[in-house]
């Protein structure tokens, strides 16, 4: 499991390392948007894009667009210091689609850097790597949502919560559903390519992940659950010294 690092904002800019890594093994961070949200709203519009400040804008509740501006402050500074630029000066593009040639595969700022977000109410996550990266963070949700969703799991995956008792099932069917986000949005094409296509596992540590990605959990506050998927076509998977606790 990896153990992210804090990202934190200071009056003089943020207290955290620019994203450095091993070949093949992610960098991440973690954002609480209540503690970094105010100094976040003070900073965005000087940081953050048109786009972004109107998809902030957009949000009606509170907590929600301090997740937003919290995130991506943080990317883009993190961004700024990983490629020698302002903040505001990093572009964020999409990469075409695989599956459709769209303009909505994954996020790039084509300047060599693989990175993904993720945030939902409360968390976000921030992931770098030097291979395609995916990282998702999600809310452990409630049993009645496990029991309406949980059939779009792999079929081993359904079997495997069939055999829990019910009061664990939530748990385990997040497990299963961040690996699968995360590793899907690493190929750039999100939960439109299936959740039941490939079996990642709801127990407390993923299964070997699809040929050429390395799929992880993240240690994350409880009642959350996140994991990170980079693609490793062509190395072993990480071991030993790779930041995993």
């Amino acid at each position: 499991m990896y153990q992210p690092d804090e990202f934190a904002l200071t009056e003089t800019g943020h207290r955290s390392p620019a994203p450095s890594w091993a070949p093949g093994i992610p960098a991440l961070w973690i954002v609480d948007p209540q503690r970094e949200g105010e100094a976040a709203q003070r900073l965005a519009p000087g940081i953050l894009d048109a786009q972004e400040l109107g998809r902030a804008g957009s949000l009606v509740v509170e907590a929600d667009r301090l997740c937003f501006v919290a995130s991506h402050v943080a990317l883009r500074l993190l961004l700024g210091a990983r490629l020698g630029i302002a903040p505001e000066a990093v572009r964020l593009t999409r990469e075409p689609c695989p599956s459709c040639g769209g303009p909505h595969g994954r996020p790039a700022t084509g300047g060599g850097v693989h990175f993904s977000l993720s945030h939902t109410r409360g968390v976000a996550l921030l992931a770098f790597a030097d291979e395609p990266v995916g990282v998702d963070v999600e809310r452990t949700p409630k049993a009645r949502t496990v029991s309406e969703i949980g059939d779009q799991l792999h079929p081993a995956e359904r079997r495997e919560l069939a055999e829990l008792p019910e009061e664990q099932r939530p748990a385990a069917f997040v497990r299963a559903w961040t690996r699968k986000e995360a590793y899907l949005k690493g190929k750039g094409i999100g939960l439109a390519g299936g959740l039941s296509h490939d079996h990642m596992g709801t127990g407390p540590r993923p299964e070997p992940g699809p040929a050429g990605w390395t799929v992880t959990d993240v240690a994350v506050p409880a009642g959350y659950a996140a994991a990170v998927a980079v693609r490793t076509a062509g190395r072993p998977p990480a071991h030993g010294d790779d930041r995993r606790k």
